[in-house]
């Protein structure tokens, strides 16, 4: 897994303090003194972070922020502080994700386009999301394992039946015939 960015802007004695523990966080800590040398590293690593900082040094334009707004906090409620605000991060990011024209949330488990929407299964979503990642299409046997954790050569239909299914409710729903697309070597988005 990779581990999110705190940028802690303008608390240089809280950058010292947090970086003293680095080794036992789960988020990687950066500190920043100019606004522009923030919001340049925020545009090349987008995603994944979370800006620290006071209410007299807001960033207006970010809504990911934790402002802290008392003092003096312990390490341990900022450090908890922190951790809720990327869980609250991770849930936001992952409740909304375009592919192929569709807005896949997978916190609610629905995929929309437009004024419809279908509900659908943690293996459909994991299905979807493996072959959007994936630069070529995949064949059953990458599936099976990537997707299902399938180690083995046995003959099983689980796959292709997912995948028809799945084109079944896109096909019902949206009536889209080509979102999940069958090549010779295999399936692709």
């Amino acid at each position: 897994m990779n581990k999110q960015n705190i940028l802690i802007y303008k608390l240089p004695e809280l950058f010292n303090i947090l970086n003293e523990l680095q080794n036992h966080l789960d988020f990687i800590i950066h500190s920043f003194s100019e606004k522009e040398e923030l919001l340049k590293f925020i545009d090349i690593n987008s995603g994944n972070y979370l800006v620290l900082t006071n209410s007299e040094n807001e960033i207006k334009e970010d809504k990911f922020q934790l402002i802290l707004t008392k003092f003096p906090y312990t390490i341990y409620s900022i450090i908890e502080n922190i951790n809720v605000n990327l869980l609250k991060y991770k849930y936001y990011e992952q409740s909304d994700i375009i592919i192929g024209g569709y807005s896949i949330d997978i916190n609610s488990r629905l995929i929309k386009k437009n004024d419809f929407s279908s509900k659908l299964t943690e293996r459909e979503i994991e299905i979807i999301i493996f072959l959007k990642n994936s630069n070529k299409p995949q064949s059953i046997e990458n599936l099976q394992k990537s997707v299902w954790g399938h180690h083995s050569d046995l003959e099983t239909h689980t796959v292709e039946t997912h995948i028809y299914r799945l084109r079944k409710k896109i096909s019902e729903t949206f009536h889209d015939d080509s979102f999940i697309k069958s090549t010779k070597t295999g399936y692709t988005i």
